[in-house]
Order: structure tokens, then C-alpha cells, then sequence
């Protein structure tokens, strides 16, 4: 069990022990920490304020799927220490970060109950969505939690389904809009825009040349969008030049113009309107927004170049 400081306004505890007093902790995954997540962790805030304690998130690395079907394990949205970014910023307290192990699977329901939460973290409440599970074999749900709990004074909170705009808000439902396309759609379940994080490498230098000189970004994230062109926002989130924000036009694709060099590797570049820094090994926030076309193959430079004009116009309209 790895308790996490660090973040802003997470709680710094020692020998990685939970903080003192009650302690309020919603039980999840988190991938995304979209509005469905949001109203755990609110509960988990409003319940550690009533009792004078701290709220906490539980959560699992690696996830579930992926120590017991790794071929058929969902991309991720966001990697873990950006989950606890977006966690700390909606006010919880701590996060515990549980290595998902064979070992720990294995603990059944009432452990689960009477080991982790009761004994080792002093939970007095625990927060979780009405489709939660637990257990070896996944044998308790949020009603077994509860009558497990109570002998211990602890008491569960469990959310119901959110739906926005009548879509409900899940992480499955998520990726699947990301995968196609459909960036603003995923982003009003999100809450925000779906995003992409990585440190800008050296890249062929084909947009400097043709005079839209690209980020190319590594994102650490597993989920990418539909190959295509998307309008963007990008944030420097390091070095001299940090917080930076530039609307950008984003291609996710395979440079299929430039094929016979390129392969078929996807590529994550942006290009930041107004913008003429060096940003080589910084990280850079990409915020996804409208999706404007797919990728092509043109018949010539002058075509591409042509297209690219189009299409930074496109992304400048679209952020007026």
C-alpha cells in the first residue's frame, strides 16, 4: 500500500500510514476521473467534513483487467499520477495508491473489509458506484459492503448511475467516444477536454519545412483518438515557458503523405498558432477539442500545404 503526497493538497503521512481521525474514502479506478467519479468524490469531501476528518480515494495499479486479461485490458485514459492530479484538485485529502497483485485479488469480501478498510486505513465511511465490486472473484457488491461494514461502524455511500444529456457517463462509454473521433462528446462526460500529456521530442522536422513547425509529443497516456486532425488546445506544463497556452492544430495519424518514410507509426503533433519557441523535452498538455477532418494522402507538397492553411484557419475560427 503506497500512501501519495506530493500532489497539491494532498496529505503528507508518516511511514506511510493514513492521517489520524476519520477517514471518508472512495473506492475506484478512476481512469478518466470524469463526472461520475466527480460526485464520489464530493460525497467522499462532504462525509470527511462532517466528521471533522480527511477524505481519501482507494484506487488500484496496475488495473484489474490487466493482471487478469491483459490482451482484452482497456487503454487506459490517463495514467495514474495525472488521475491523482485531477483527484487532488477536487479537494480529496489523500490518495492510496494498492498494487493490484495475484496476492491481493485473492483477499475475499469480509477481509477486505475488516483488513483494509476497517484495520489498516480506519475508514469510517466508504464511497462507491453502484456497480462496485470486490472480493475474490469479484463476489461482493455495494449491498455486501454495507453489511460487512456496519458491524465496524462503517457506514457506505453508494452513487447511482450519472447521465449527461441522457449518455451515461462511464469510462467504457468514454473511450469509446475517444476511439471515435467524437472528442466533444467524451469531453461533457469528462467534464473537461479529453487530453494527451507527453514530453516533445525530435521529430523528422517535415512541419518546420513546410512552415508549421510541430511539437511532437510521446503521450504517456494509453487512449488516443481516431486518426485525424482536431482543433486543440496545448498547455507547457514545464521549463522556463510553463503555463504557457496556445490553441494548436492536432494531427493523430501516420503522415501518410510521407509514407514511405513514416511507415505506419502514429504520431502525435501539434501545431501551436503564434508560437515560435523551443520546446524539445518539455512536457506538454494537449487538450483535444472538435475533430475536423480525417488524414489523407496528398498528391503534392503544394496540396498538403494548402490543406494545412485550411485547417489552421479552421482552428482559429473554431477558438474565436
Amino acid at each position: 500500500m503506497r500512501i501519495v503526497p506530493g500532489a497539491a493538497g494532498f496529505v503528507a503521512t508518516a511511514a506511510g500510514r493514513p492521517p489520524a481521525g476519520p477517514l471518508a474514502v472512495a473506492i475506484g479506478n478512476f481512469d478518466g476521473v470524469h463526472l461520475g467519479h466527480a460526485a464520489l468524490l464530493a460525497e467522499a469531501c462532504a462525509r470527511a467534513a462532517r466528521r471533522g476528518g480527511k477524505s481519501a480515494v482507494l484506487t488500484f495499479t496496475p488495473h484489474p483487467a490487466r493482471l487478469f486479461a491483459p490482451d482484452r485490458a482497456p487503454p487506459l485514459i490517463l495514467p495514474l499520477e495525472r488521475r491523482l492530479e485531477l483527484v487532488a484538485a477536487a479537494g480529496i485529502d489523500v490518495a492510496i495508491v494498492e498494487p493490484f497483485t495475484r496476492e491481493f485479488a485473492a483477499i475475499d469480501a469480509p477481509a477486505f473489509v475488516r483488513d483494509v478498510l476497517v484495520r489498516d486505513l480506519g475508514a469510517r465511511d466508504a464511497i462507491v458506484g453502484y456497480d462496485f465490486s470486490f472480493g475474490r472473484g469479484r463476489a461482493g457488491d455495494a449491498q455486501a459492503l454495507a453489511d460487512l461494514g456496519a458491524p465496524s461502524g462503517l457506514e457506505v455511500a453508494v452513487i447511482p448511475p450519472i447521465a449527461i444529456d441522457g449518455v451515461p457517463c462511464s469510462s467504457t462509454r468514454i473511450r469509446a467516444l475517444v476511439a471515435a473521433g467524437e472528442t466533444v462528446a467524451a469531453a461533457r462526460l469528462l467534464g473537461r477536454p479529453f487530453e494527451l500529456e507527453g514530453v516533445v521530442m525530435r521529430g523528422a522536422g517535415r512541419g518546420r519545412g513546410l512552415g508549421f513547425p510541430t511539437a511532437n509529443v510521446a503521450p504517456e497516456g494509453q487512449l488516443r483518438p481516431k486518426l485525424g486532425i482536431y482543433a486543440a488546445r496545448a498547455v507547457v506544463l514545464d521549463g522556463p515557458l510553463a503555463g504557457t497556452v496556445r490553441t494548436a492544430a492536432l494531427s493523430v495519424g501516420t503522415n501518410p503523405t510521407f509514407a514511405e518514410s513514416g511507415g505506419d507509426a502514429v504520431t502525435v503533433e501539434a501545431y501551436l498558432l503564434d508560437f515560435d519557441d523551443d520546446l524539445y523535452d518539455r512536457r506538454l498538455r494537449i487538450e483535444v477539442g472538435a475533430r475536423l477532418r480525417d488524414e489523407r494522402k496528398f498528391a503534392s507538397i503544394d496540396a498538403l500545404i494548402v490543406q494545412i492553411q485550411a485547417d489552421v484557419a479552421q482552428v482559429r475560427q473554431l477558438s474565436s
